[in-house]
């Protein structure tokens, strides 16, 4: 199947064949047609298959040769819940967009709002825009909506974890009744199943791959350490490994923060993004990472979202989400489209119960390692894929025989412990 065969512009055919695209990925195949169609989409995919072309490029062609849009107005609206997944899904606009007569632009906070003022009063034909700044701008009169035609909530599962439900029911009681709406979300919750009931009519619904499954390009593994001694297993890790491209999570700002500087004592270049760094600051550390100018780059889930890499070969987990869903948006940075990865986990005892939650969720028990100069005091108790593992209320040292337990470890790599 050729993008071609999806019933796309020439004008758009040309800008995939300037970008080297040819062939389609799943979730194109399937929602491009249907999206042409004037059809409410309701889709679930993994990051990284091509998600943001599957509504971008559709999108574009709708309003291709429509109406002209008027001043203030906009014809469509695409709502994302951080700046950084704004920012990724404009420059789609914009490089599929370059030759087709239609404007476009991008709002989000912590940037000056007068700008956006002003680019908004010729009218704008696509708009991608963060809950807040949308309000902002609505409530200072830089902005109306009876002109909008298409809305796309982009990973939806993500602005309602992040308490933005009353923002979007705000935002939908200004649309048009009649307009075609498109909502994507890397999980179902239900959540977003009762939202989708009010918002969507007759959603064709799309499901590219299992409901909650991780990338199979993406291998996955823990290390037990001590948590104590996590910071130094991972400057180990990146040393003499030689990794020169690693995205590492942390559950708080301050832990990043932390973090970001045990690693540059160490003499490893690294860099910290989470919501409390300006949005300048926040470009500028991304744009030096994607650049190879920093080595590590120390996130916040919240951060997170909306990094774009195609070719990010690591994902360290410093510490696991206490949301198991999380553990498939973080390992997700690495494996996209058709790149492979590696997601690692540092895992102390105490973090036993979030291991068996993601355990779960991914229906997979996580091949465990131990690496020489960092056996763990207090190792991770087993887990199991059965409730069983609700058991483990506390971490204790388990007293059977770890060499005949039932869960799977690494034992061909050099310089770890053997089991």
């Amino acid at each position: 199947m050729t993008f071609s065969s999806l019933g796309l512009s020439a004008p758009l055919l040309q800008s995939l064949e300037e970008k080297g695209y040819n062939k389609p990925y799943p979730i194109q195949s399937e929602a491009i047609p249907i999206i042409l169609a004037g059809k409410d989409v309701m889709a679930a995919a993994q990051t990284g298959t091509g998600k943001t072309a599957s509504f971008t490029l559709p999108l574009l062609q709708r309003l291709d040769n429509g109406e002209r849009v008027k001043s203030k107005h906009i014809r469509a609206l695409v709502l994302t819940p951080t700046r950084e997944l704004a920012a990724q899904v404009a420059d789609s606009v914009t490089v599929y967009g370059q030759h087709v007569a239609l404007k476009s632009t991008v709002v989000f906070g912590g940037v000056k709002i007068n700008p956006q003022i002003n680019i908004l009063r010729e009218g704008v034909d696509v708009l991608v825009a963060t809950p807040g700044r949308l309000i902002d701008l609505y409530n200072q009169e830089a902005l109306k909506f009876s002109q909008v035609e298409i809305l796309v909530l982009d990973e939806a599962d993500r602005m309602l974890d992040m308490g933005f439900i009353r923002d979007i029911k705000k935002i939908l009681a200004l649309l048009p009744k009649t307009r075609q709406t498109l909502l994507f979300s890397a999980t179902f919750s239900e959540d977003i199943r009762r939202l989708t009931d009010k918002l969507l009519k007759n959603p064709v619904q799309i499901e590219v791959s299992p409901r909650n499954a991780a990338a199979q390009s993406v291998k996955q593994s823990i290390y037990e350490v001590d948590k104590s001694k996590k910071t130094a297993l991972l400057s180990h890790l990146i040393s003499t490994n030689n990794w020169d491209r690693v995205l590492v999570f942390t559950r708080t700002k301050h832990g990043a923060n932390r973090l970001t500087q045990k690693l540059q004592k160490d003499g490893i270049s690294a860099v910290a993004i989470h919501g409390n760094k300006s949005q300048g600051a926040r470009t500028r550390a991304l744009a030096g990472f994607k650049a190879n100018e920093t080595r590590v780059l120390v996130a916040t889930d919240i951060a997170a979202r909306g990094i774009d890499i195609i070719e990010l070969p690591h994902v360290v987990n410093f510490e696991l989400p206490n949301i198991p869903e999380d553990y498939i948006h973080r390992i997700g940075r690495t494996g996209r489209a058709s790149s492979l990865g590696e997601a690692i986990s540092l895992v102390s005892a105490d973090e036993v119960k979030f291991l068996s939650d993601i355990e779960k969720l991914i229906q997979q028990t996580l091949v465990r390692e131990i690496e020489t100069d960092f056996v763990p005091s207090q190792p991770v108790p087993i887990t199991h894929l059965t409730d069983r593992s609700s058991k483990h209320k506390a971490a204790k040292k388990p007293t059977h025989n770890r060499k005949n337990s039932n869960h799977t470890r690494s034992s061909n790599r050099p310089k770890k412990r053997a089991y």
